[in-house]
């Protein structure tokens, strides 16, 4: 079926959702299968799909090398084996999407950060509602030292951007590096409230994260989640009475909902924290992630105009156009707190993707489209540009085209290459491609391994 909205036409996918799996916030659900959940012992809690159960599978029965080029190699490191659960892909609920779903998803990133890390996504599990092997092993994380959190609040980072600690490596590699607990802990404001937006959230280690004094504060939940994951996610809030929840609308073949994003009231102000990591034990613990840490935002004086407080990357309005497009009535209440907040200290241009067919201008509002729009229009021009060469780096394969022409090595890379060219093209041909991509013993000798 077609339809036409504000941001465009698109094809939109049969669905048999009901009209009440759309309903924009519910509270946490009184739903019986949680307790038909304590019983499975074919996957995971998480309403993460059939993806993360299959990668239970391959833990149990991993894969066996017979390359002799690698028993003569070094034994790899101890590894910090994690729990049985949250391993594997993160991939949406659906019953007939292909691997590419990260495709058409909701996305957001930051310019100076990789241009694909951040997508819309969700879910939370209260792991000790559950039994067995799927309960989550608890990782002991305690907050970086109030000094050293204070410095990295005020040191010299113009950008703004930090990277996980990673437990069972050298602590001098993890200066400079934060933890959920830093981000949520009360150095960094008196909390009022706070909205996550993820992918893959486990319920009872989120409430963990936060302070003791704030756990009980509103916290709301966006997530895309669909029929029994979503009944699913509801179900494991259902211990917390403070825990409401947004389903983001995704009526596209193959949409899922990926940004991993906090919005953060306190009384002192507003924060905005864009990062990489779902919110489960494992994102945090033996993985490097990526956090973008906005500064405190204060509070704009009574009557001000709705347009103070923007930055000079509109960072303000591209974050409120960001919230519209999920056309919710929760989210509004959120829009209006961003409109009465000054984000004039911001720094980074946000780009963010949300699912449809865009045509015009609106074409260049989201995705790799927006990136070539602000690369031509702010990043310098390089001299030899055709030598220097694009890196891109994944651990996931989505469609990439049939072959380099199709998407890849065209529309995708000539949006990367867009730094200062102003209205020149270079030829796809003259500028080389590489992409990085983890081998088989790069994950053998991972802190994980195997798992």
């Amino acid at each position: 079926m077609l339809q036409e909205g504000a941001h465009g036409k698109w094809t939109v996918s049969s669905s048999d959702d009901s009209t009440e799996e759309n309903s924009d916030s519910e509270k946490p659900s009184t739903s019986s299968l949680l307790d038909a959940a304590r019983g499975k012992a074919s996957g995971p809690q998480y309403p993460c799909s059939e993806a993360r159960k299959a990668a239970h599978k391959r833990k149990a029965s991993p894969l066996k090398l017979s390359d002799k080029t690698n028993s003569a190699e070094a034994p790899p490191a101890e590894k910090q084996r994690t729990s049985q659960e949250g391993l594997g892909w993160c991939l949406s609920s659906s019953d007939d999407e292909p691997e590419d779903q990260e495709k058409c998803a909701h996305k957001e990133t930051l310019k100076e950060e990789k241009c694909d890390a951040l997508k819309h996504p969700l879910n939370l599990c209260k792991d000790d509602d559950f039994s067995g092997n799927w309960k989550t092993e608890e990782y002991d994380e305690t907050p970086t030292e109030a000094q050293d959190t204070w410095d990295l609040l005020n040191g010299g980072n113009p950008f703004r951007f930090f990277l996980t600690k990673v437990t069972g490596i050298e602590q001098g590699y993890n200066s400079g590096a934060l933890h959920i607990k830093d981000i949520l802990s009360p150095l960094f404001g008196t909390l009022v409230s706070s909205a996550q937006f993820n992918y893959c959230i486990d319920v009872g280690w989120l409430v963990r994260q936060y302070p003791q004094e704030f756990r009980k504060k509103p916290l709301l939940i966006v997530h895309g989640e669909k029929r029994e994951s979503k009944a699913e996610l509801l179900a494991q809030a259902r211990p917390y009475e403070n825990i409401s929840f947004c389903q983001a609308k995704l009526d596209i073949a193959f949409g899922t909902h990926h940004t991993k994003m906090m919005l953060l009231l306190y009384e002192e102000g507003l924060r905005v924290v864009v990062h990489t990591s779902n919110l489960i034990a494992e994102d945090w613990h033996q993985k490097t992630q990526g956090i973008w840490l906005s500064p405190l935002y204060p509070r704009l004086p009574q009557g001000t105009s709705g347009s103070a407080g923007e930055s000079e990357t509109n960072f303000k309005s591209d974050l409120i156009s960001y919230l519209m497009a999920y056309n919710s009535p929760t989210l509004k209440e959120w829009i209006d707190l961003i409109q009465e907040h000054d984000l004039s200290e911001t720094r980074v241009y946000l780009l963010g993707s949300t699912p449809g067919r865009y045509q015009g201008s609106d074409k260049e509002k989201w995705g790799h489209l927006r990136l070539r729009k602000l690369l031509k229009e702010h990043a310098s021009s390089i001299s030899a540009q055709e030598t220097w060469p694009v890196v891109g780096q994944f651990s996931s394969i989505g469609s990439m085209g049939a072959d380099g022409s199709k998407w890849l090595c065209s529309e995708f890379q000539e949006s990367l290459v867009a730094a200062g060219s102003g209205g020149t093209t270079l030829l796809k041909c003259d500028v080389p491609i590489h992409l990085v991509y983890p081998t088989v013993d790069n994950v053998r000798q991972s802190l994980e391994g195997y798992p």
